[in-house]
């Protein structure tokens, strides 16, 4: 078992014909990603990496039955590609985009809840299970199988401790990077959701950061959760009111600070890693 992407998922690629759609195609499918089809307006009936390109999602979810879908179109367009994936019955959306303006972001989120979708991203690097491939740009020769979920706000930190967690034989079920813009399509508590139904999974390590109060409304969740969680919280010397690395990551006030997120997490007996290089030793002993 894992969550979201298994050996059944049916993925199409919008904006398959540009640059880098083309390229991460490439690696998606040497991940053994199963990719179904393309998708770029006015090139509907042409092929690209081996798969036919659609003009519309409607037309590519009639043809290959897929159910999910990852995003390669540029920020004017990305909210738009969302809300056609949405409306065409796509299950599974993964936007890799950056910088997605919030007003269009705002509008997105509202088609993607009428139409029951499941968002990650965008400004995200989607989503791996090892053994059954990747929708996205994470490099997926780092990854190994195994019982631990994994869940980060970071693509970089995804790929810093999950590099660490195969070091240290530690294998993963499931890896998502959530996305760091300030309007996302799912939260922590989302994937932790998935995390403690799904049998695969043992354990779960997840990475925030400062800005907003998903850490801390995470921590209240994990209260609830029979299986144990390991976190890391970057940004600890930031200065308040300014931007770092990403959109949502921002103090803003007395609210987003990584001391209050540690504080909360604490208090909901999850151990914190004050560096990555601990997370796996606390993750074996939690494991234990």
């Amino acid at each position: 078992m894992s969550i979201l992407l298994d050996n059944s998922t049916r993925v199409i690629v919008q904006g398959i014909t540009g640059r880098e759609g083309q390229y991460h195609t490439r690696n998606m499918q040497a991940a053994g990603t199963h990719i179904v089809g393309g998708v770029t307006p006015g090139k509907g009936g042409q092929t690209a990496e081996g798969v036919p390109v659609f003009d519309t999602v409607f037309q590519a979810k009639a043809a290959t039955d897929a159910n999910a879908t990852c995003i390669f179109v540029p920020p004017p367009g990305a909210a738009d590609a969302i809300m056609e994936a949405a409306s065409a019955g796509i299950e599974l959306i993964v936007c890799i985009t950056e910088g997605i303006p919030v007003v269009d972001m705002t509008r997105a989120m509202l088609v993607v809840k009428e139409k029951g979708a499941r968002l990650i991203g965008p400004n995200c690097p989607g989503l791996c299970t090892p053994g059954h491939g990747k929708i996205g740009i994470i490099p997926y020769q780092m990854f190994t199988p195994g019982s631990v979920g994994f869940i980060s706000r970071s693509g970089t930190l995804t790929y810093e401790v999950v590099s660490l967690l195969t070091e240290a034989g530690i294998g993963q079920s499931t890896c998502i990077g959530i996305g760091g813009d300030p309007i996302i399509g799912s939260t922590f508590i989302d994937y932790l959701q998935l995390f403690e139904k799904d049998p695969q999974t043992r354990a779960v390590v997840m990475c925030g950061e400062i800005g907003g109060s998903d850490e801390e409304d995470a921590a209240e969740y994990i209260k609830t959760m029979s299986k144990p969680v390991v976190a890391f919280v970057s940004g600890r010397t930031a200065p308040a009111g300014k931007r770092m690395g990403h959109a949502g990551a921002i103090i803003s006030g007395n609210t987003g600070t990584a001391q209050g997120k540690v504080a909360a997490l604490q208090a909901a007996n999850v151990p914190v890693a004050d560096t990555i290089f601990e997370i796996p030793e606390l993750v074996k002993k939690v494991l234990q």
